[in-house]
């Protein structure tokens, strides 16, 4: 796979060191307005190349450099800082795509785009809009981390491994995301009867806080160190890899909905089989009464900011 990189900070960077030590890409190109940045980390990474005999090749370079890419993924956009929401970010980064998004289209028209800048599923609807590309070649990075770090912190609660439960996160990445208990497994069991085979209580009170830790695990993260990279990193390429493997894996992306719980055309996660086409088929998982309720709310907060970010479009 080729694959381009928009944005050469933390995520970017994180994401091309993956990417190429992995060997998932063959051929990464780095672009950023900070060509020196982006031709430095290019380096360093290739640095780090020849430990692994898969690795392929990086480099930094412009948007005429994303030719023959398969997947051009958009990294690039205002930091989250401590304090703020990602819907904070919304009308800055609009711009920003505003920018981004046509000098990928013209250099590669046939890739499918992987966005992961914030609000992530608002600015996959922003990419959807400005690049016209078919629906399914427009995916979001979605709940795909905060399902890795459902599971984390279940399986370490569990004492298993994260590989043996199974757990999504749906909705919006960010505030009104819907951690889906009612479905969740550990081996062939419920949560609550795998707890109670090993002498653990998994009440209401350990779900809220598990509930918490999940939504506020950015928070936390910037707080300490300023930014997160290595979690999106490792979610990106897990996307990627589905894409040049044709695996048709089940992740929970985000991409565009004609309608969700009676909400129309918005992006949000829900579990979607990935192959080398992009989206090939969106399933609507069994909830509860209350998930529903809380999946409503959050497509009805996808659908506000939304409506926000398209009109910021608009007067561009």
């Amino acid at each position: 796979m080729k694959a381009g990189i928009i944005g050469a900070g933390a995520v970017g960077s994180a994401t091309a060191f993956s990417l190429i030590m992995t060997g998932v890409a063959h051929n990464v190109v780095l672009v950023d307005i900070n060509t020196k940045k982006a031709q430095a980390e290019a380096m360093d990474i290739a640095h780090a190349a020849p430990f692994n005999a898969s690795a392929g090749k990086i480099t930094a370079g412009n948007y005429a450099d994303l030719r023959g890419c398969e997947v051009v993924i958009i990294t690039a956009g205002a930091n989250q800082k401590e304090g703020e929401t990602r819907i904070d970010l919304l009308e800055r980064n609009v711009h920003i795509f505003a920018d981004v998004v046509p000098q990928i289209v013209k250099y590669a028209p046939d890739c499918i785009l992987l966005i992961t800048t914030n609000p992530a599923d608002i600015m996959t609807e922003v990419a959807l809009k400005l690049s016209n590309f078919p629906r399914q070649r427009v995916i979001g990075s979605g709940t795909v981390l905060d399902t890795a770090r459902f599971r984390t912190l279940l399986a370490n609660y569990l004492e298993v491994s994260t590989k043996s439960v199974h757990a999504d996160v749906l909705g919006e990445h960010g505030d009104s995301e819907v951690l889906v208990w009612s479905s969740a497994e550990a081996g062939t069991l419920s949560l609550e009867e795998y707890a109670t085979t090993i002498g653990k209580n998994l009440d209401d009170d350990t779900k809220m806080q598990i509930d918490a830790d999940v939504v506020k695990a950015a928070y936390k993260i910037i707080e300490g160190k300023g930014v997160t990279c290595y979690g999106i990193a490792g979610a990106l390429t897990h996307i990627c890899r589905a894409i040049n493997n044709n695996d048709y894996s089940i992740l929970t992306v985000s991409s565009h909905h004609d309608t969700v719980e009676g909400v129309e055309n918005i992006c949000l996660s829900l579990p979607t089989v990935i192959n080398r086409s992009g989206v090939h088929h969106v399933i609507m998982p069994k909830l509860s009464a209350d998930e529903h309720k809380k999946l409503r709310h959050s497509a009805n907060t996808m659908r506000e900011f939304t409506t926000q970010a398209l009109s910021v479009l608009e007067e561009i």
